[in-house]
Formats: structure tokens, C-alpha cells, sequence
């Protein structure tokens, strides 16, 4: 401006030195947004070395110390697995320490532990960690069950439909050669365009546990009615009022995510989740309709048996995967609502408080007061990137003296 007063340079000149100051400063700023998104990225992904540590000494146990290796639950408590008058927690998870607070958190908070029974299903590469876990840490009187995946007959039998779409997925994502690298390198690319890409490249986008529960009717048939939990939640009430809830017939007892005081978390519709300028997207359903949240859900199983949810949510799978990802992003909540749809009670949201892995403003009182606490989002509790004030409702679950614990030096404050 001094030198356009000084006549040191014209009006012309001004304008193409600004435009120039401009699209540099542009362009800084994408940068750090791009930076910012790879270092989420990365720090969300990858296992911390306290986790791994944690499963090479677990299975480490399981070959060498035969008390690792006990069937659970024990001969004399299996009936109680297709017992229908127990309360069923199902939890599906390859994440040994999250699973065991999820498993602390459910039995400590249980004012009948006696009738609690939580199935954990995990995979063939985590069963010998999560076996020896559970087999050194007994939850007695409550009943736990630890099953890979390939241990049920379902699973034996031939084509599985969810691996099937994982193994589409892989595909689909297969088409970012050069991984996280090469994305940020695209320089023709917006920053959200770009951070979805890196979405894509998240390993539980692949994990077979996190698309396990769509076939919940087919992997416990004897059973009515079961509560499902993801690893990343913490128990902080009484659960079993859950099978005092009317559902109406309904399948999916779900707390609904559009309403709340907290307008960052509960203001989420369909079309947070759909893509609504899709002509199959906006023909079917309503973007304003209120959305709803995976994470502790009441499965009516005898109900969702007389319905064709599972085939829907394949179906729709398969229709997003055949047009490039165009009807949403990678995920199993979007086809979840999908399939769901109609079939939803809503349910107090006293019993699922969510966004406590991405609300930073999530004040500690006002989480403590919740029945159940899920940290969906980037910052886990077993991060480094969590939230410090909120890390304590998961790590007070973690008992600091076990020797697993101190010896992959977990931290528990």
C-alpha cells in the first residue's frame, strides 16, 4: 500500500502483486488443512506398540501357559449360551484392552452379574491373545464366551456375504495406488476430497468386525434378543432394563442422532450420511429424516428373522460399490440405515451418549451421568491422541497393577 502511495507502483501492478499474495496464502492454508488430515490419519490408524505388545505377550501365554488355553465359558455354564432368560451382550472386536474394558465396564456396572453373558467374537489372528486374556481374567459370576469368527458353523458353511463385500472394498480402494503419500500429493484435489480418500484407507473399513453384525440372526440362532456393543464404548449403568423395552415389533432399538443439546453431535439427518443427489438416494428416502447410531443397539433377533434386512443391506452394498462409492463413503453405518429402515425403536438417549472420540467440548460431568459412553470418532481412548479429560471414564476400567498392563507399560491416567 506505501508503495502504491508513493507511485512506486500502479493500480495494474498492485492488483497482480496482491492476487499473487493471495493464492500463496491459499494455498498454505490447503496445505496445513492436508497436514492436518494425513496426521489424523496416521495417528488413527496405526496399532500404538503398548497394543501390540500387549497381544505378542498374550499369545505368547497361550502357547506356553495351558490356564491361557481354558475353554470358555467352562462345560458347565454352555447351556446358559442359548439360554434366553440371561441377558446377551454380543461384542465384536480384535482389540484385546478394548474389549476387556468394555467386559469390565458391563460385569462391574451389573446389579445381576450372575445373568450376564457376553460373547465375544474377534478374529483368527486376535482369538489366541483374547482367549488368554479372558482365561487369566475371569468376570466370574458373569459368563464369558471368546469365538473367532471361523469357530461358527454359519461361517464354516461356504459364501459369507460380508466378506464377500470386504473383499469388494479392497478393491474399490485398491485404486489409491501409492496410499496416504500419493493422496496428498494430488495437487488438483480440494482438502475434504482429499481427507475422504484417507478415510478410505482406514484399516476398520476392512475389518470384518465391523460388518459382523448384520449377520447377528445367523451367528446366534437359538437366541430371541441380544444388546450389541462396539470396542470402543464403556458401560456406565445397569443394563439389563434394555429387555424391559417394548420394541414394538421393531428390530434395532437405537438412540436417534438429530436431537440433543449438543448441535455438533445430535444433528445428524440422512442426508449427513446419503448421497440425497443421487437419483436412487433422493427416489427412496427422506434426507430429513433423523438419523441413528450403531454402538449399543437392542437386536430383536426374532423379529429381524421375518424381515429381509440382511439381503437389503447387501443389496445396497453392492449398488454402492458398483457406482464408485456415489451413493456415500465407505462405512456400515449408511447401509445400516438403510437396511434399518422402518425397523427402528428409538430409544432413551440416556443409554448411548455419543461423540465423545471427536466433541472435545464433552465435559467429564456431563459423560459420567451417561448409561453407556461411546468414543466414535479419530480420538480413542487408547491413543495418544484422546481427549485427556475425558481418557479417565475408559482407563479406570484398566487395572494399572495387572502385569500385561505394566509390563507393554499401558498407561492408565
Amino acid at each position: 500500500m506505501d508503495e502504491v502511495k508513493n507511485n512506486i507502483l500502479d493500480a495494474k501492478d498492485f492488483a497482480f502483486k496482491l492476487r499473487e499474495m493471495v493464492t500463496l496464502l491459499e494455498q498454505r492454508t490447503r496445505n496445513a488443512k492436508i497436514q492436518e488430515y494425513l496426521y489424523r490419519h496416521v495417528a488413527s490408524s496405526s496399532i500404538p506398540k503398548q497394543l501390540l505388545c500387549l497381544a505378542l505377550r498374550l499369545a505368547h501365554e497361550h502357547s506356553t501357559n495351558a490356564a491361557a488355553r481354558r475353554q470358555l465359558p467352562s462345560p458347565e455354564l454352555v447351556p446358559a449360551l442359548v439360554d434366553d432368560s440371561y441377558f446377551h451382550f454380543v461384542l465384536a472386536s480384535d482389540n484385546v484392552l478394548a474389549a476387556s474394558v468394555v467386559a469390565n465396564s458391563l460385569v462391574q456396572n451389573s446389579l445381576r452379574p450372575e445373568k450376564v453373558v457376553l460373547h465375544v467374537i474377534t478374529d483368527e489372528k486376535t482369538y489366541s491373545p483374547m482367549q488368554a486374556w479372558f482365561s487369566l481374567h475371569p468376570l466370574s459370576p458373569a459368563i464369558i464366551e471368546v469365538k473367532a469368527l471361523q469357530h461358527f458353523d454359519w461361517f464354516a458353511k461356504g459364501k459369507v456375504p460380508v466378506l464377500e463385500a470386504m473383499e469388494k472394498d479392497q478393491r474399490v480402494r485398491s485404486r489409491f495406488r501409492g496410499g496416504s503419500s500419493a493422496i496428498v500429493e494430488n495437487n488438483s484435489e480440494k482438502p475434504h476430497i482429499i481427507a475422504a480418500k484417507l478415510q478410505t484407507l482406514s484399516p476398520k473399513y476392512n475389518s470384518v468386525m465391523n460388518h459382523i453384525r448384520i449377520h447377528l440372526p445367523e451367528l446366534f440362532p437359538s437366541l430371541n434378543k441380544v444388546v450389541f456393543l462396539d470396542d470402543d464404548i464403556v458401560v456406565q449403568a445397569d443394563l439389563s432394563p434394555l429387555w424391559d423395552i417394548d420394541m414394538n415389533g421393531k428390530v434395532n432399538g437405537a438412540v436417534e442422532t438429530c436431537r440433543g443439546e449438543d448441535k455438533f453431535v445430535m444433528s445428524k439427518r440422512l442426508e449427513n450420511y446419503l448421497n440425497f443427489s443421487h437419483p436412487m438416494i433422493a427416489e427412496n428416502f427422506n434426507p430429513n429424516e433423523c438419523a441413528w447410531a450403531y454402538g449399543m443397539n437392542i437386536f430383536d433377533l426374532e423379529a429381524w428373522r421375518k424381515t429381509n434386512i440382511s439381503l437389503t443391506y447387501h443389496h445396497w452394498v453392492e449398488e454402492n460399490l458398483k457406482s464408485g462409492l456415489s451413493l456415500w463413503q465407505l462405512g456400515t453405518l449408511p447401509p445400516g440405515l438403510i437396511a434399518f429402515h422402518g425397523h427402528v425403536h428409538v430409544i432413551d438417549p440416556f443409554w448411548h451418549m455419543l461423540g465423545l472420540g471427536y466433541q472435545e467440548n464433552t465435559s467429564f460431568a456431563g459423560a459420567e451421568t451417561a448409561g453407556v459412553i461411546h468414543f466414535n470418532g479419530r480420538a480413542k481412548p487408547w491413543l495418544d491422541i484422546a481427549f485427556t479429560q475425558l481418557r479417565p471414564l475408559w482407563a479406570k476400567y484398566i487395572n494399572s497393577s495387572d502385569k500385561f498392563i505394566t509390563g507393554c507399560h499401558i498407561r492408565t491416567s
